[in-house]
């Protein structure tokens, strides 16, 4: 970065997603010759990419926009909470521009309205791989945006449209660029990764000369084959779901370091089939069960992430139940659970009945001490195993018999699920190890490099 180029301070809010938008526009202002920067202080300009799903995030958000307007005052606003764009200026009339989710070119317009490029956007003055927010061992992929669902506690398809399904090519490309650059981990994202190419009937592309169509199950082949851990998140459960779990199999028999992982990240949301209708879900808790049961006959040690909400509107004693009835019987790994909040525009906010406050705080605490025990029954599973592991971190202690290195095995997500200390060890973030568990707890694991 040439010291006299125009600087840009970039704060990114929202889930795994949005900060693939940031990492997009990133790229596009560094292939300008623009300069990012980390502080209020040495930008010329701000860009915030917003969350706005939930009032939280909402309220997160214009907080970050108030406080750069405070320490820079030139801010531009972008991201989910943009496509509602009256709530920002009502807020913060003096923002200089104000644009929606994955609205790349608007964004940049308004950059430059404010500050000349310094470069033209086609010489090369970024890796192939692009600017990354994650550390340089994993990535997200983003595999196409919007939804077509039309779930009543959710309004992420007025914030981000109907499903947009990205060429697989593209995608592809992406994802070797990554590999090639270092990241050992692909982590799969969109609004609905099972419904990759549904929007465009699976058309047909291209990739190493070779059709493939734009389709999950084909997707998920072909990034089986790079040299890298590929996890999938946000999978709705359809059919054809289950002729993944072969593939998520035949990673884990081989203890590998590259492949489909046995992981499905898939929002179940309840349990009770008259609040899952209400939600506007498409699932009856029987055939999930029975779906379970029949990918673990195939894969045995898969490793199933699920969200819920306690306290939907309307939900009754007998509701919650049926759903602690469902988190017994399902034995989920890895489980979140969020106490239901309205969201402005969502459809129910509208449903009778809503649950007192501090009844939706007691389920939900009800819902975790059961799974708290499930998990940790789960874990304690493993001790004596030895199983491969990706490194995060490291802990320097005292002693070297007590430095530890932070590591995820297969069933662990960066930032949302457990982790694997490997004790007396100090390893690089980045490599794959062996390791043999030795103890653990509800949340995660201990063990020995082997």
């Amino acid at each position: 970065m040439n010291s006299d180029s125009p600087k840009v301070g970039f704060v990114s809010l929202g889930c795994p997603k949005a900060l693939v938008d940031s990492e997009r526009i990133l790229t596009q202002l560094r292939s300008e010759g623009y300069g990012i920067v980390p502080d209020y202080d040495g930008a010329d300009v701000v860009v915030i990419n917003t969350c706005g799903f939930i009032d939280s995030a909402v309220e997160e958000s214009l907080d970050a926009i108030g406080e750069a307007i405070k320490e820079n005052s030139k801010v531009i606003v972008t991201g989910c909470l943009g496509a509602e764009s009256d709530k920002v200026l009502n807020a913060h009339p003096d923002v200089l521009a104000v644009t929606g989710p994955h609205a790349y070119e608007e964004v940049m317009n308004a950059v430059h309205e404010q500050l000349t490029p310094p470069h033209d956007p086609y010489i090369d003055l970024v890796p192939p791989q692009g600017i990354k927010l994650t550390p340089k061992h994993y990535a997200y992929l983003k595999i196409s945006e919007g939804c077509n669902h039309r779930c009543s506690f959710c309004i992420i398809p007025s914030l981000r449209g109907d499903l947009v399904s990205r060429p697989i090519g593209d995608v592809m490309q992406e994802a070797e660029n990554l590999v090639n650059a270092g990241v050992k981990e692909l982590l799969v994202v969109s609004q609905d990764t099972s419904a990759y190419g549904i929007d465009t009937k699976y058309r047909t592309g291209f990739w190493q000369g070779r059709p493939v169509k734009s389709h999950i199950q084909q997707l998920s082949e072909e990034l089986s084959q790079l040299d890298a851990w590929v996890r999938l998140h946000y999978v709705y459960p359809y059919p054809h779901v289950d002729k993944l779990i072969p593939l998520m199999s035949e990673a884990l028999n081989n203890n590998s370091d590259k492949g489909i992982l046995p992981y499905l990240d898939i929002p179940f949301q309840h349990a009770s089939h008259r609040i899952l209708k209400d939600m506007r879900r498409p699932a009856h808790a029987e055939k999930v069960l029975t779906r379970i049961q029949k990918w673990r006959e195939i894969c045995p040690d898969l490793t199933i992430r699920s969200t819920f909400i306690a306290g939907f509107p309307g939900e009754t004693e007998e509701d919650f139940e049926l759903l602690l009835d469902f988190l017994r019987e399902a034995q989920l790994n890895r489980v979140g659970c969020f106490a239901y909040s309205d969201v402005d525009g969502a459809e129910a906010n509208k449903l009778a009945n809503p649950v007192p406050e501090d009844e939706k705080q007691y389920r939900l605490e009800r819902f975790m001490e059961v799974q708290a025990e499930i998990s940790a029954a789960k874990l304690a599973s493993k001790i004596g195993k030895q199983m491969t592991v990706l490194t995060d971190d490291t802990v320097q202690g005292e002693t070297e018999k007590e430095d530890v290195t932070i590591a995820r095995s297969s069933s662990d997500a960066p930032e949302i699920d457990g982790v694997v200390y490997i004790e007396g060890e100090l390893l690089e973030a980045g490599q794959f190890a062996q390791v043999e568990i030795t103890h653990a707890d509800e949340h995660d694991l201990w063990g020995k490099l082997i």
